[in-house]
């Protein structure tokens, strides 16, 4: 009997030796904890900042073909390590990049004894794991499916929400979503169901009350694996990671991921801080990747001219593009967008003969393209073509040749790994014939700019055509360039398309419905939007009608930076970002309310400095537009500055 006793009192000990068993890895700084739980066989994660708690007991595990790891998991072995790493962007928030982090790899086993490993890497405000799957030793298996996870993002139960919910597959125009393109939800409650049913895409921020913020998103994506999204809020387990919905894509392909072993998912994100600053700032979701492939050629940053957002599919003809041509020499521009029809409107040949006259100006088009062969009903052409590694290739050289300098490519719908593939393959070749991409209608980047030399930005948002298209959008586009800064540029380089300067949404600059947002509110969203080669939308008509201190200013609007700075703000409220090029740093606020709103700036980043300082005149009786002054000012040693931002109006401060 004493035997038998102790025997059991042996098992029961290391029963609870087995659901005490934790790890924990603390940021360099010492504020940021992550808490690693095995308890009763489930993977579970939390974490600390400040000695607050920012996101609840939350599950770790996938499902897989070889194997299910969301139960019966043992954890058999740990490795941690600190890390260290500089490197340099061209096309991001930042030029010169450093990390320091604490490191630690843990590897479970399922009761069959098939190993899973979750990596972590906690910086000083970034979480960020993925799990990865060993290849045996010996044997077999040597590739895998994962059907699932049960990764989980469990928040306090007082946070609210800033989410965009998912769309439902081959719906809106010519069936062509998803394509992150539906409005966010604002300060919403955690239970409160998204628009569709079928959760959110990334990014997604949370506000946790008084304690701080959290951005939770997905990195280093590539065609070995398949996009992500959130689940609808269960209030036990808070939002799960799904895979793409079976009906994308037209059905082709699978809602699951395939993979080699050993094989990794995509690193998950987490953005913690006490204010917005670090949510704004961060660079984990380049930190955590490694470029793909060397760029094969010296790729070139600046700005393009546009005429299809506020001309239209009309305007894809030779003649208005040589004005559109003729608008980018003027400002000094380096590029000019052809976009979509130009294969019919315009052919082949002609394009030859328009591509040789912006290189006697100076200029470089860039060639609009559909994605699509099969899988939506998007009508513009060219079609069939990206979709297709002959012809891709064959329209790749050619642009080459005639000297095209990017590609625009539009319709995509869905996150699939197929997908994905497509999009790793078209940034691939285009790479090899000095071609830089734009993509729109399309995923959220994932780490790209870092993973692929050529790449330039998306758009994956509700973005400025809709400016155009939509009266009530029109009246919504302060509130929503308010959000972007904390959502969806915050985790990759973002083409909104356009800086606008027409009043109104029509190429006479009388007709149709107006813009709402002052000219200074559009100048300062190119500090604001950051993309290495931005648009500014400028209508031939511009020109003659706006002040030269505004044309001065855009012409000479940078569009890379060495450093980015958050100074104020909360979402789709208002926001105030610095950034710094050649130097020189530039901040641009807007403000999305409806009152002047009175801020005392802290920009000690250019202490005493004397600068140029745009802001909007307040409207006087008969007005319908706020016009822009320009003067100069000095900032205050301390290095506070005075501002009034009027409302839908925005500030410009140009260190001199």
């Amino acid at each position: 009997m004493k035997r038998l006793s102790l025997i059991t009192a042996m098992a029961i000990a290391a029963v609870a030796a087995f659901a005490q068993e934790k790890k924990q890895i603390t940021s360099p700084d010492g504020r940021l904890t992550v808490t690693v739980f095995n308890e009763g066989g489930l993977a579970q994660y939390d974490i600390n900042y400040d000695g607050k708690q920012m996101l609840t007991r939350s599950s770790l595990g996938l499902k897989t073909n070889v194997g299910d790891f969301t139960k019966g998991l043992k954890l058999v072995s740990e490795k941690a390590k600190s890390a260290e790493e500089s490197y340099q962007m061209r096309t991001s928030k930042r030029k010169d990049v450093s990390r320091k982090s604490n490191d630690m790899s843990l590897t479970f086993e399922n009761a069959q004894g098939h190993a899973m490993v979750v990596d972590f890497s906690v910086s000083d405000n970034d979480v960020a794991f993925r799990y990865t799957l060993p290849r045996p030793e010996k044997g077999n298996p040597k590739c895998a499916v994962v059907y699932g996870e049960t990764t989980a993002f469990n928040f306090p139960s007082y946070t609210t929400t800033f989410l965009s919910p998912q769309a439902l597959p081959m719906t809106g125009w010519e069936r062509t979503k998803p394509s992150y393109e539906e409005r966010y939800t604002l300060d919403a409650p955690l239970d409160k169901r998204s628009l569709n049913g079928v959760g959110y895409t990334f990014p997604a921020l949370f506000h946790i009350g008084s304690d701080g913020w959290v951005l939770v998103s997905e990195t280093g994506l590539t065609g070995d694996y398949c996009g992500a999204r959130l689940s609808e809020w269960k209030s036990d387990t808070g939002y799960t990671v799904e895979y793409p919905q079976k009906g994308e894509n037209n059905g082709f392909g699978s809602e699951w991921a395939q993979i080699a072993l050993p094989g990794s998912t995509p690193w998950r994100t987490l953005t913690v801080g006490k204010t917005l600053k670090p949510i704004v700032e961060t660079t984990v979701f380049t930190d955590v990747v490694k470029p793909l492939y060397d760029a094969r050629y010296d790729y070139k940053a600046g700005r393009y001219t546009w005429s299809w957002l506020i001309w239209q599919d009309n305007a894809t003809v030779y003649d208005d593009q040589i004005q559109f041509i003729d608008l980018a020499a003027k400002m000094g521009y380096e590029y000019c967008l052809v976009d979509a029809l130009w294969d019919k409107q315009i052919g082949y040949d002609k394009i030859e003969k328009l591509a040789a006259y912006a290189k006697s100006k100076g200029v470089s088009l860039m060639l609009w393209y559909n994605s699509n062969g099969s899988w939506n009903d998007a009508p513009q052409g060219p079609r069939g073509v990206m979709n297709d590694p002959v012809k891709r290739k064959k329209d790749m050289a050619w642009m080459q040749r005639i000297g095209v300098k990017g590609i625009k490519v539009d319709f995509f719908a869905g996150d699939k790994q197929e997908t994905i593939k497509l999009y790793e393959q078209i940034l691939s070749d285009a790479n090899d014939y000095g071609l830089q991409v734009i993509f729109h209608g399309c995923t959220l980047p994932r780490g790209w700019e870092r993973m692929y030399p050529n790449y330039v930005g998306s758009e994956a948002a509700l973005a400025s055509e809709n400016v155009y298209f939509d009266n009530n959008f029109a009246k919504d586009e302060a509130q929503v360039l308010t959000t972007y800064p904390f959502t969806r540029n915050a985790v990759g380089s973002f083409d909104w398309g356009g800086v606008m300067m027409n009043h109104f949404m029509s190429r006479d600059n009388k007709s149709r419905h107006r813009r709402y947002t002052s000219d200074t509110f559009e100048m300062a969203t190119a500090i604001t939007n950051q993309c290495s080669i931005n648009c500014i939308a400028m209508q031939p008509n511009n020109i003659e009608e706006l002040d030269s201190h505004v044309l001065d200013f855009l012409r000479n609007v940078p569009t890379t930076w060495e450093d980015t700075k958050f100074i104020d703000g909360y979402p789709a409220k208002y926001v105030v970002i610095a950034r710094k090029h050649n130097g020189r740093w530039y901040v641009g606020g807007l403000n999305a309310t409806d009152k002047p709103l009175k801020l005392k700036l802290n920009l000690d980043l250019i202490s005493g400095k004397t600068v140029k300082y745009y802001t909007d005149n307040s409207l006087r009786k008969g007005e319908k537009f706020l016009t822009t002054v320009m003067k100069e000012a000095k900032v205050k040693k301390d290095g506070s500055f005075n501002v009034t931002i009027q409302p839908n109006g925005g500030i410009v401060v140009e260190e001199m």
